[in-house]
């Protein structure tokens, strides 16, 4: 058996939720399944830390990716014409691209369509693309999986799809993420924050992910408890930054207790997760929120939002708020801070709920979505 995989979104030290959820369930897969090859299709030379083992055969395709114009010319072009030559048995996309004239069966993984709800959230161009492409990639594949049941309702109602025709295929967690102890979490405070406690929020910095609420509520926070020493940790790659949120930051009374990291590696963010007050998570879209599971399984509290799959996620494990209201956040935020017992409840929960999720039964349940992809043509 031959599958083809497209890989483009490997690449080692800029992954964000669709890559890590690429990386994971492939290693998984190729490890568990030594009699199939697959072949890994990359628009750049790929670090050879993602080639897992003997059955791996990396493939190289001009040109690379990385936005709409080549979006087209790779998937239409080089992938299309990749897939008629060499006939494997299934095309996996885990981002959900696919070459629309293929009759290869594909399996599509359409993680979320948040750009169907919202035009700002992408730049015009990518908008666009999504708007137009992601309908007919929906109604193409041979199946497509998802990463939660909201996603699964929201894909099948806004694009037709039976519900029967998509599976659910929940993210993972990195084995990293784990219950630091007393000493650990000092020696990260010390490392990023000068000895002293801290909220973090972790994800590529995009208008949906609600910085700019986060930002409002670390200042209110700080404004009702002015002699707290917690601090603010933002980590991740700062794609967005104009406008509301620029404007919000520059006019914060407290910036100076907001530190800026940028993208920091899995063992480095594992520990960071780990020793911090909780995780504030309150975006305005999400398809799953690998952060808030991260965090369960590293035993720290989180907030996060009452909107989209994350309620799904969380369950009872995490405070649930308003994304829009700020006011919100920052009295989760003080609840955390000043309620031991409520803290330690959102541990005890949190790492219960953690175990309803690892990147091996997200890989179980994605093979068995590509061997019914096989199965129904």
């Amino acid at each position: 058996m031959v599958i083809a995989v497209n890989t483009r979104l490997l690449i080692a030290s800029k992954m964000d939720g669709i890559g890590w959820f690429t990386a994971e369930t492939m290693r998984h897969i190729t490890t568990s399944h030594p009699d199939v090859e697959f072949h890994f299709l990359f628009d750049r030379r790929p670090d050879p830390q993602f080639l897992y083992g003997p059955n791996v055969k990396a493939i190289v395709l001009p040109p690379p990716a990385r936005h709409p114009l080549l979006w087209f010319i790779f998937f239409e072009i080089s992938v299309a014409l990749y897939l008629t030559r060499t006939k494997p048995d299934l095309y996996l996309s885990p981002d959900g691209f696919i070459p629309l004239q293929t009759k290869t069966p594909t399996l599509a993984v359409i993680h979320d369509i948040n750009f169907e709800h919202d035009p700002t959230y992408l730049r015009h161009s990518h908008q666009r693309y999504m708007q137009h492409y992601f309908p007919l990639y929906a109604r193409r594949a041979t199946r497509v999986a998802t990463v939660s049941e909201y996603s699964r309702a929201d894909i099948a109602a806004t694009y037709g799809v039976d519900p029967k025709n998509i599976d659910v295929v929940y993210n993972g967690s990195n084995s990293l993420y784990h219950p630091l102890n007393s000493e650990e979490c000092q020696a990260v405070r010390n490392q990023y924050c000068q000895g002293r406690p801290y909220f973090i929020f972790v994800s590529t910095i995009l208008k949906r992910k609600n910085l700019t609420g986060v930002l409002r509520a670390f200042d209110l926070y700080k404004q009702r408890r002015p002699d707290d020493e917690s601090r603010l940790i933002v980590v991740g790659h700062r794609v967005w930054w104009q406008d509301e949120l620029r404007e919000t930051y520059e006019n914060m009374r407290h910036k100076a207790e907001v530190d800026f990291v940028g993208h920091a590696d899995v063992t480095d963010l594992s520990r960071m997760v780990g020793a911090a007050q909780a995780l504030v998570y309150p975006s305005l879209f999400e398809g799953f929120g690998i952060p808030i599971v991260e965090a369960f399984s590293a035993g720290t509290p989180v907030i996060t939002s009452n909107v989209t799959s994350m309620p799904e996620i969380a369950a009872d494990a995490a405070l649930i708020v308003d994304p829009h209201d700020h006011t919100q956040i920052a009295d989760a935020m003080v609840r955390i801070a000043t309620e031991p017992e409520l803290r330690h409840s959102l541990i005890e929960r949190g790492l219960r709920r953690s175990t309803d999720f690892s990147w091996q039964r997200s890989a179980d349940l994605l093979w068995q979505s590509m061997m019914k992809t096989i199965r129904q043509q």
